[in-house]
């Protein structure tokens, strides 16, 4: 199909398809909006965050310490990303689609994105100790659990599984940013959120920052498990998960977006202010 045979079944005027240049828009729109936020925004977005995916930890280990079923219990971890669908908070993980788009549409700088993900990814671990905290003071009934829990990931030995298992913890979590994107209905965006939380839970995939409460609250609980420990198995999760984002899902989006790109980068003021307008 020709380029002007495209424009002519859509109301666009890009050589895609009409639904894709509507998101394609959505996302460098959103992607700008975060990539802008001063300091202080990122880091009380980024704590909150933390708190609100504790919500999904704790009816996650409600359920695992009940029945003893991790599907069950991926179901009930949901809560959590629908609580920050809802909220309005975010996950250092969910940055790998929408500010890198923006990005590379020429909406935000380098510097700003090391901002957002910097930011988010310290103050998403802060607000999820803390939380964990709270949790194991309020049942300590769940202290066997959390440590067999933690330690499926803190004893697992480096190698091609644990890779494996990390890059689909990005990609997966990307992915439900992505569709979640591609709809502006909200039954439909807590549906992909409910999927993604069932497939990283219950699947047990590696996620550098959910997978860390459980940790935090292990040792917080008194297991021998050592924030030394936490960090060798958080450095590499980290790494595939960015990994299995960004080559996995933003990536491919990135090169079915091409000519949209091309057509912003364009239209993209030569010298942007990219300083970080105050946002609330």
């Amino acid at each position: 199909m020709t380029d002007d045979r495209r424009r002519e079944l859509g109301e666009g005027d890009a050589p895609v398809e009409e639904k894709i240049e509507e998101s394609f828009d959505a996302v460098v729109e959103e992607g700008a909006e975060r990539l802008q936020r001063t300091l202080r925004v990122v880091l009380a977005t980024g704590f909150a965050g933390g708190l609100e995916i504790g919500l999904g930890v704790m009816g996650y280990l409600a359920v695992l310490h009940a029945t003893g079923d991790h599907l069950l219990a991926g179901l009930a971890f949901s809560v959590g990303l629908v609580a920050l669908f809802l909220a309005h908070s975010e996950l250092f993980t969910e940055n790998f689609l929408v500010p890198i788009v923006a990005l590379i549409a020429r909406e935000g700088t380098w510097l700003q994105l090391v901002r957002l993900w910097a930011g988010t990814l310290l103050a998403n671990l802060a607000g999820g100790w803390v939380f964990m905290w709270i949790v194991v003071q309020a049942f300590p009934q769940w202290h066997t659990v959390l440590e067999e829990s933690a330690r499926h990931y803190v004893d697992s030995p480096f190698g091609l599984q644990t890779v494996a298992l990390a890059v689909l913890g990005g990609s997966t979590i990307t992915l439900v940013t992505r569709m979640q994107q591609g709809t502006d209905s909200d039954p439909a965006k807590i549906v992909a959120a409910v999927l993604g939380g069932f497939l990283l839970s219950g699947l047990q995939l590696f996620h550098s920052i959910l997978d860390s409460l459980l940790v935090f609250g292990a040792i917080q609980a008194g297991a021998s498990i050592t924030y030394g420990q936490w960090l060798g198995w958080f450095g590499y999760t980290l790494l595939c998960n960015v990994l299995g984002g960004v080559l996995l899902v933003t990536a491919l989006r990135l090169v079915r977006s091409a000519d949209l790109l091309k057509r912003r980068r364009r239209n993209a003021p030569d010298a942007p202010d990219r300083s970080g307008r105050e946002q609330t």
